[in-house]
């Protein structure tokens, strides 16, 4: 069977560290071009992989042998390529938020049906160890009833993270749409749902700008989400823990508390309502820290999903669900009122 012949459209960051190592590291994949407006960072990564050099994407999606794109550009980017790249028939692997509407993701979806390719929103938290444990331990009735949730992503921002550091597009509004919220709040929106397996239907919020000032972007959230059985709880994002990375999680149920990538060695404690304890140590989270797991396995599952005809784990319908979790937050905190998401007619 022939390589995959993949591309790249962006090459910051999340391109560096995540998709090119992943993609060049899969035995079914060859890294055929990779595209960025500043010519030489494509060209650094180009001469990496041995791949073409391109500063348009438009002139990248009409070669013909690409089979399928990562979209790592800045968030109001995602949209107008991943449509362009449905359309020249390319599957497609966006970014997350995936979108800065959900008419845009409407749009990104249509393209994708219309055109019979896969569309997967790069939401790796689903494919982390010690979650994917916890949503076992949930679906099989181990932990009961579910009551309340807390979950928060935090960081120092980022400045500490970005190509750009601090003139990076994610303090742009016009670029970036959204901060902490876009960048680490919709990754645990979609985790929430993820773990649950239920819509959240009610979203109250406080979004602030506090920490940063060369931004016009959120930087610190505070929401509470109802899901539609009544499990309520927290979410937080932030750029502002100046210290240690927070990506934590905790699910308080009937017959016990389970405690997410909290402690430093066991990436899953559960703490059971009689007394016991059962400390699960299954590797590090990926994070921007050093000693992040190796893989984020998303690439690994978007490759999968195209080889063996099989539907993503994150499709388009479900970045969209995170997706309006976090615009509904940006409402809230406008409105000061409560934000009702209809389910029902999430996707006409």
């Amino acid at each position: 069977m022939s390589k995959l012949k993949i591309a790249v459209i962006g090459c910051g960051s999340i391109a560096k560290h995540r998709h090119l190592p992943e993609y060049a590291a899969n035995p079914h994949v060859e890294i055929a071009a990779v595209c960025d407006i500043v010519k030489e960072r494509a060209e650094e990564f180009a001469h990496k992989y041995g791949a073409k050099v391109f500063t348009k994407f438009e002139e990248l999606l009409t070669d013909a042998d690409i089979d399928a794109v990562s979209v790592c550009t800045p968030n109001y980017l995602h949209a107008p390529i991943s449509i362009a790249a449905l359309k020249a028939g390319k599957h497609v692997l966006c970014e997350k938020p995936m979108a800065t509407s959900k008419e845009e993701a409407l749009a990104m979806i249509a393209a994708a049906k219309s055109n019979g390719k896969k569309l997967m929103i790069a939401h790796n938290q689903r494919f982390v160890r010690s979650h994917e444990k916890a949503k076992k331990l949930i679906e099989t009735g181990e932990v009961g009833k579910i009551y309340s949730f807390r979950t928060a992503f935090g960081h120092p921002g980022p400045e500490t993270w970005s190509a750009d550091g601090p003139r990076s597009w994610f303090f742009k509004k016009e670029q970036a749409f959204i901060g902490a919220m876009g960048d680490l709040g919709v990754h645990k929106t979609d985790l929430i749902r993820y773990l649950l397996g239920e819509e959240v239907v009610e979203v109250a919020s406080f979004v602030e700008t506090s920490a940063k000032t060369n931004s016009d972007v959120d930087d610190n959230a505070v929401c509470i989400l109802k899901t539609e059985s009544g499990i309520v709880g927290t979410l937080a994002a932030s750029w502002s823990y100046v210290s240690k990375e927070d990506n934590s999680t905790i699910i308080y149920g009937e017959n016990s508390i389970l405690r997410l990538e909290e402690d430093p060695q066991c990436s899953l404690i559960v703490h059971y309502k009689n007394g016991e304890t059962v400390k699960y140590e299954l590797g590090k989270i990926q994070s921007n820290e050093e000693g992040g797991q190796q893989s984020s396995h998303v690439i690994e599952h978007f490759v999968d999903c195209i080889l063996n005809d099989t539907e993503p784990l994150i499709t388009g319908e479900e970045g969209m669900k995170s997706l309006n979790v976090i615009l509904a937050a940006l409402e809230s905190n406008e409105t000061k009122q409560i934000v009702n998401l209809d389910t029902k007619a999430l996707i006409k």
